[in-house]
């Protein structure tokens, strides 16, 4: 479902990406990880349509994100870190409008709706103005419109941040579901217990190149661990102190 083929992106003279080629297949649920600048955001960014490549392919579902576009997203969804919405609406306004730009028929969209504002347990809200939302509560309406058109791929970064206990749960059951469903799940996070728990397959990007990837299994024989944990697993494969138990 998802093809990344010698995939560069600079900035002036820096090098982000680094002839990146990666396949994630349909249902696979693929968490993507790397310290600070190692080039995530900025291929997630790509695949996402923000941002064009210096060179090489992607594509999402066969359709090539450059000749095909409009293809591509109509059968992707993008749930960026930090929330971007129309403050002026409320959410179940957002909610429509987001529909309609998917081409949501109305029939569905009332069902579909109001299914995902129970998922996400916004009913005393959702008919709220976004300006007065939390981090957390414009996070979930951020998740919810990503699901309106019952997307097949989904390309997520850092899903539990501003999310409580419980929400954080619901997520990680929804996502692993909807896996479970042939959906594709692209998920960078921070949280390597997170990845370790939810991924069926990793790949680790250090300095804009690709430097392992596969199960926890395979990635400790890459990475001689001694131990099947993902945190000493990654900062063994990037060279980096285990003081913080996150990637950055």
């Amino acid at each position: 479902m998802i093809e990344i083929k010698r995939l560069c992106k600079d900035y002036g003279r820096i090098r982000a990406v680094n002839n990146l080629n990666l396949t994630v297949g349909r249902g696979e649920f693929f968490g993507f990880l790397g310290p600070n600048g190692a080039g995530k955001t900025t291929t997630i960014k790509i695949m996402a349509g923000l941002l064009r490549t210096t060179s090489g392919e992607v594509s999402l579902g066969g359709f090539d994100l450059r000749r095909e576009m409009f293809e591509a997203k109509r059968i992707s969804s993008y749930i960026p870190d930090k929330p971007f919405l129309y403050e002026k609406l409320t959410g179940r306004e957002f909610l429509r409008f987001v529909s309609g730009l998917y081409r949501v028929a109305e029939d569905d969209f009332g069902g579909r709706a109001e299914e995902l504002i129970e998922t996400f347990s916004m009913t005393e809200w959702i008919d709220d103005m976004v300006e007065g939302y939390s981090h957390g509560m414009k996070q979930k309406l951020v998740m919810a419109q990503a699901l309106i058109h019952d997307p097949k791929i989904i390309i997520v970064d850092e899903p539990m941040v501003g999310l409580d206990p419980r929400s954080i749960k619901i997520v990680k059951e929804l996502f692993s579901g909807l896996a479970r469903k042939g959906v594709t799940i692209f998920m960078s996070t921070h949280t390597l217990g997170h990845a370790q728990e939810m991924c069926d397959r990793i790949g680790i990007i250090h300095k804009g190149q690709l430097v392992a990837v596969g199960t926890i299994d395979e990635l400790m024989k890459t990475a001689h661990a001694k131990r099947r944990e993902l945190e000493e697993i990654f900062f063994t494969l990037t060279e980096e102190e285990s003081d913080s138990g996150a990637a950055g």
